[in-house]
C-alpha cells in the first residue's frame, strides 16, 4: 500500500483506493478450480458406490440379475402375445357305441396312450345306442390365413372320430383332416375361416442347445393355450414313441426340451423368443421329468410345402429295414465298420431287410449291407438314415456308399414314394 500512497497526480489529491493484488487473485482461482474438480470426483465416486449398493441398499449384482430377469420375462410375454392367437385346441369326439370293448365310460378311452401313456383299458359291455362323447384333445396351430392347421398325426389318427377346432377366441369349427405324413407324426387339418392369424417357421437346423423356447398348447385337454418355457436340451434325438399294446413309432432327429409338455400339448408349437416355430410338440419320456420332444420345424415346413404343392404329404422311399451301427455292435458282430445303417431282417417272415421290388432292391442292396454315406453325407448316430433321406424327394437319384461283403462300393438309387 505504501507504493500506491507515493503515486500522486498533478490534478490534486486522489482518494486512496485499494486495487486487488495479483497473487491473491490467482490463489482464489486455483481454489475454485480445485473445488470444482474435487466436487466432480466426489460426485462420481458417490454415484459409483450408490449404484453398487443399489436402490434401497441392494447390491449391484442383484440389480443386474433383476434386469436380466425382466428382459427374459418381457421376451416370453411378447412371444405369448404374438403366438397365442394362432394356437388352437383340437377336440376329438367318438361314438363309443362303435368302439369295441370301451363301453359307455369316456374315461375308458384314451387316444393319447400311444404317446403319453395312460390307463389300461378295461373291456366293457358293448353299447346298443349311439353315445358320442369327447374322448380326447390335442393342439395345433395355423400355418396359413385360409385355415390350414398343422398338428400331430396321432391327434387325428382315428378315421372314425370327428374333430372340432376351438380357436383362441373360443369359437368352434368343424375340422377336416386333409393329409397325414406316412413316416412322421404330422398331419394337416383345415377349418372354414378367413384371415386366420398364423405362425411362421424358423430354421430348426440353427437351434443351439441351451436356447430358450416356449411351448403353447391345450394342456391335459382342459387348459387351453397353456404356456410353458424352458430350453433346448438336446438336438437330433431318436426316440420310440408308444405304449403297451399300442404299437410304436420311431421318431428321428427330434428336439429335446425341458419345457413342460403334457397330454393335450400334442401338435402345439415350440417357439423361439422371436415367436417363430422351431418344432411341433409330440411326446414325453414317461421315465423322467421335463423330458419332452418336438418334431423339427424343417420337417413340418417340408410337409406343409408338400401338401400345398401335391395335395398330400409325400416322402422319399428306399424300402429297407435297418439298425444303426455302433462301435459296440460292430465289435460284437464283427461287422467291419463301426458306423452306418445295417440292413437286417425282422422277426416276421415278411419283415424283409430289403423290400422286394423296392428302390433298394432294384439297386442291388441286400441283407447285411451297411449304408455308410448318402451323397457324401455320413450315416451315423448323429445322422441316422431316415433323417438323411428326409432331404430328398421321390424321383431323386442318390449315390450311396455301401459296405458289401467286406469291401466298399458306390450304388446309385432312385428313390420312390412312400405309401
Amino acid at each position: 500500500m505504501d507504493n500506491f500512497n507515493n503515486n500522486q497526480s498533478n490534478f490534486g489529491s486522489i482518494p486512496e483506493s485499494k486495487t486487488p493484488d495479483t497473487a491473491p487473485r490467482v490463489s482464489i482461482a486455483v481454489v475454485v478450480i480445485l473445488s470444482l474438480l474435487f466436487g466432480i470426483l466426489g460426485g462420481s465416486l458417490s454415484s459409483y458406490y450408490f449404484l453398487r449398493s443399489g436402490l434401497s441398499g441392494q447390491p449391484a449384482a442383484t440389480i443386474r440379475n433383476q434386469q436380466v430377469t425382466l428382459d427374459e420375462d418381457s421376451a416370453i410375454i411378447d412371444v405369448v402375445k404374438k403366438a397365442s392367437p394362432a394356437v388352437v385346441s383340437i377336440i376329438i369326439s367318438q361314438d363309443l357305441s362303435k368302439v369295441p370293448g370301451y363301453g359307455l365310460d369316456p374315461n375308458q378311452y384314451d387316444p393319447f396312450y400311444f404317446f403319453f401313456g395312460g390307463r389300461q383299458m378295461q373291456p366293457q359291455p358293448q353299447a346298443s345306442a349311439p353315445n358320442v362323447q369327447e374322448v380326447g384333445a390335442g393342439s395345433g396351430f395355423f400355418v396359413s390365413p385360409d385355415g390350414l392347421i398343422l398338428t400331430n398325426k396321432h391327434v387325428v389318427a382315428d378315421d372314425t372320430a370327428s374333430y372340432t377346432v376351438i380357436t383362441s377366441d373360443g369359437k368352434s369349427y368343424t375340422a377336416k383332416v386333409l393329409a397325414k405324413d406316412p413316416l412322421n407324426d404330422l398331419a394337416v387339418v383345415k377349418i372354414d375361416i378367413h384371415n386366420a392369424p398364423y405362425l411362421s417357421f424358423a430354421d430348426s437346423s440353427k437351434l443351439q442347445i441351451g436356447q430358450r423356447v416356449v411351448a403353447i398348447g391345450n394342456s391335459l385337454g382342459q387348459y387351453q393355450n397353456t404356456v410353458t418355457s424352458g430350453i433346448v436340451s438336446g438336438i437330433g434325438r431318436s426316440v420310440t414313441a408308444g405304449g403297451d399294446n399300442q404299437g410304436t413309432e420311431q421318431l428321428s432327429g427330434v428336439i429335446q426340451t425341458d419345457a413342460a409338455i403334457n397330454p393335450g400339448n400334442s401338435g402345439g408349437p415350440l417357439l423361439n423368443v422371436s415367436g417363430q416355430v422351431v418344432g411341433v410338440n409330440t411326446a414325453i419320456d414317461q421315465q423322467g421329468q421335463l423330458v419332452g420332444f418336438a418334431i423339427p420345424s424343417r420337417d413340418a415346413q417340408r410337409d406343409i410345402n408338400s401338401f400345398q404343392t401335391n395335395g398330400k404329404i409325400i416322402n422319399a422311399y428306399l424300402g429297407v429295414r435297418y439298425v444303426m451301427v455302433t462301435p459296440t455292435l460292430a465289435q460284437q458282430q464283427n461287422l467291419g465298420r463301426d458306423y452306418g445303417a445295417l440292413l437286417v431282417h425282422g422277426q416276421g417272415m415278411t419283415d424283409y431287410a430289403v423290400v422286394p421290388g423296392s428302390p433298394a432292391d432294384n439297386a442291388g442292396l441286400v441283407e447285411n449291407d451297411i449304408i455308410l454315406q448318402v451323397n457324401g453325407q455320413k450315416v451315423d448316430q448323429d445322422n441316422i438314415l431316415s433323417s438323411v433321406l428326409k432331404n430328398y424327394g421321390p424321383g431323386d437319384t442318390v449315390t450311396m456308399r455301401v459296405f458289401h461283403r467286406g469291401s466298399e462300393k458306390d450304388v446309385k438309387v432312385t428313390l420312390g414314394e412312400s405309401k
